[in-house]
């Protein structure tokens, strides 16, 4: 890697091979980010006093939940033209094709479901499970730099990646062929989600945000997608079909999560504070 008037990215997306198997430097990113998460959580439960079992069919119901939800967000808002023709390509997930938004969406879904399982008010629970989440959006990112993906338009500033676009041929041993420098928009997106993490961290730790139900979930839903709706801007096109559109699909997504957001702290903070789980064991 040569730092000049740019940076060339030669990083390999595989960290090793075991026999027919290959851990990539995504994939690693990901389990670090939910083992972290489970810590982060488990924290909290013991903190609170909330019963542990939740926090077992919590981490089943959102694993399941991102990798599910991730998978068909591709599947229907980026590449629903060519996986409907080819229906069995859907399940090969390892293939790649995983949408931050669709995620999201199978994180909300699960959360409503586990919510009703156990009769406790879902924004309980997210209030919680976001603060580790913004930690792991940050670490995928990581995996996306990796992996040589999600960058930005070509930029003359000193911190443009040159990125390589025949991945695929390169690792078989072609000559890699860069792109121009480009924003390394996938470092943006993790520099900001972790400083969102640190503002959740701080609303829940010292500040007892979680008291206001809503509000720490709907601080992460403008700092996580108003980060993306802008970031956007300087972001490559996933998809052909965005570029007739005055908005891409990554901002369109972004919108009714922004707006929900704001609803939820206007929401929090016209409510009195609830009573800590620990004296009420109920919301």
């Amino acid at each position: 890697m040569n730092l000049l008037n740019f940076i060339t990215w030669t990083a390999e997306p595989v960290l090793f091979t075991l026999g027919p198997v290959q851990i990539r430097w995504y994939s690693l990113m990901f389990i670090i980010g939910f083992w972290i998460g489970f810590k982060i959580e488990e924290r909290m439960y013991k903190k609170e006093s909330i019963p542990m079992k939740w926090l077992d069919s919590l981490f089943i119901y959102v694993f399941v939940g991102t990798i599910v939800g991730a998978r068909l967000g591709h599947v229907f808002f980026y590449g629903w033209e060519y996986y409907s023709q080819h229906p069995a390509e859907i399940f090969k997930v390892w293939e790649g094709g995983l949408a931050s938004h669709g995620g999201a969406i199978g994180i909300i879904i699960a959360i409503l479901l586990l919510a009703r399982k156990i009769k406790m008010n879902p924004l309980f629970l997210f209030d919680r499970l976001v603060v580790p989440v913004a930690l792991v959006g940050a670490l995928i990112r990581i995996g996306n730099l990796f992996n040589h993906e999600i960058y930005g338009h070509e930029t003359s500033l000193p911190w443009g990646f040159r990125f390589i676009e025949n991945l695929g041929a390169w690792q078989r041993g072609a000559e890699p062929v860069f792109t121009a420098p480009s924003h390394p928009t996938q470092i943006y997106e993790a520099l900001i989600y972790l400083i969102v993490f640190g503002l959740l961290m701080f609303m829940y730790w010292k500040h007892n945000a979680q008291l206001r139900q809503g509000l720490i979930f709907g601080v992460f839903l403008i700092g996580i997608f108003g980060t993306r709706i802008f970031v956007e801007v300087v972001k490559n096109n996933q998809e052909a079909f965005e570029e007739t559109m005055m908005l891409n699909m990554g901002q369109i997504l972004s919108i009714p999560f922004l707006i929900c957001g704001t609803w939820l702290i206007f929401r929090a903070l016209m409510r009195r504070p609830e009573l800590p789980f620990s004296e009420t064991h109920k919301i």
